[in-house]
């Protein structure tokens, strides 16, 4: 482990009450060096042990103004921010004059700010938060769709191409102040969806990447899905100036099958991306026919074009959007590994966390994280080196925010039922 200066370790211990059983003044005032030592050592070994996850609600319908909330995405901003996205819906349906609504967190996710709606667009619904930050510039960038109104996705009376009330829309905001303020809306149809044939269409939901490795290093990526409806394809969108403009990816072959009933139908729908260590890129979809397991391709080049879609055996997947991070490890020599929570059941429910050091080839460590009722989830990697998960709770009828550390995912013992706030 690296040097940890003095200050940095006395503001971490003061923000981590629940492992100090002092006031933080003492230990300014009257612990000699050799204490601060010992109750260092003390601080990092409960951490490596894996300290019981501590679960905060985020967005709780009706409280929050909405008679609904759904569709999760968490990300950490270049300050450590952390930004929670959702659909704030005006009924429980997934076209219900939807506003894409935010709340903030400025202590790690202990607790969180009043609900701000970020985005709207009257009898339109707006779905499928999804959101990645721009390292360089520290920009925060959410796309998000818009249905038509009274519509829903499955409706045949949505249309293709990009004119008309019957069409859905792309659109994209930025926020340069950590989410506190946030651009009006600029609409990216052209440039992210395919003029023919293609009528529904969902970014994520969750979160995009930007890749660090490789020729395309810099590029932003975002995941999407496009209809008809259930005979989606998968593909990325990206952008090598830092969002200003974006292309079109290829999708992924494979993703239509043939059903049981002998009707053609897709593989996957919703779906997530995370790069490798040599610069390729993983999708990561939801399974929406075929074994209950997630789908998966490869990219080799940024996003632009796919291996054909194939299952990925060790996860189980009831058909629920579920996510998949990155983290490096600067503290143990860079050590890439990848975080995976979804449903491991055949309902959303059993909500596990799965841990791979070998870029998803195998899961060896999970560990469940919420034995009861889950539903779409977002992970986040935390500055201290923890892992937030930001996940629907209780049937959907809430949103909650619960970290974990390495340390508890990696214990051999008995999962612990997390305590709540």
């Amino acid at each position: 482990m690296g040097h940890t200066p003095w200050p940095f370790i006395a503001h971490w211990c003061r923000h981590r009450s629940r492992y100090v059983p002092w006031p933080f003044a003492l230990w300014r005032t009257a612990v000699p060096v050799w204490s601060r030592v010992a109750l260092l050592l003390l601080v990092l070994t409960s951490s490596a042990r894996g300290d019981d996850p501590e679960v905060v609600p985020v967005f709780v319908p009706r409280q929050d103004g909405f008679a609904s909330i759904r569709i999760p995405a968490v990300v950490v901003t270049n300050g450590g921010a952390l930004l929670a996205f959702a659909e704030g819906r005006q009924r429980n349906a997934d076209q219900a004059r939807n506003r894409i609504i935010l709340k903030r967190s400025t202590d790690g996710g202990r607790s969180w700010g009043q609900v701000t709606v970020i985005a709207e667009a009257g009898d339109r619904s707006l779905n499928n938060p999804c959101a990645v930050v721009e390292r360089t510039t520290g920009t925060v960038l959410v796309m998000y769709q818009s249905y038509p109104a009274g519509v829903a996705e499955r409706s045949d009376r949505i249309v293709p191409g990009y004119e008309g009330e019957l069409v859905v829309r792309n659109w994209l905001i930025t926020s340069l102040d950590e989410g506190q303020t946030w651009t009006s809306p600029r609409d990216i149809t052209r440039q992210t969806k395919r003029p023919e044939r293609v009528t529904t269409l969902a970014g994520g939901p969750g979160i995009g990447i930007q890749l660090r490795q490789g020729p395309h290093a810099g590029r932003l990526l975002m995941p999407f899905n496009e209809g008809p409806f259930g005979l989606w394809n998968i593909y990325a969108v990206y952008s090598d100036d830092r969002g200003a403009t974006w292309s079109l990816g290829e999708v992924a072959p494979g993703a239509l099958v043939d059903g049981a009933n002998g009707r053609r139908t897709s593989q996957v729908n919703e779906a997530q991306l995370v790069e490798l260590r040599d610069g390729s890129v993983r999708f990561n979809a939801r399974r929406w026919s075929g074994q209950a397991v997630r789908k998966t391709c490869v990219s080799a080049d940024g996003g632009q074009t796919w291996s054909k879609v194939t299952d990925v055996p060790e996860l189980a997947d009831p058909s629920c959007m579920a996510s998949i991070i990155r983290q490096d490890d600067l503290a143990d020599g860079g050590r890439t590994r990848w975080l995976f929570s979804g449903p491991q059941s055949t309902k959303r429910e059993n909500g596990t966390v799965l841990l791979s050091t070998d870029d998803g080839e195998t899961w060896p460590v999970k560990r469940v994280l919420c034995p009861g009722s889950f539903a779409y989830s977002c992970l986040v990697p935390l500055p201290d080196g923890t892992i937030g998960c930001l996940y629907e709770a209780e049937g959907t009828s809430q949103i909650v925010f619960v970290r974990f550390t390495l340390g508890w995912l990696t214990e051999e013992t008995e999962s612990k039922k997390p305590t709540r706030n």
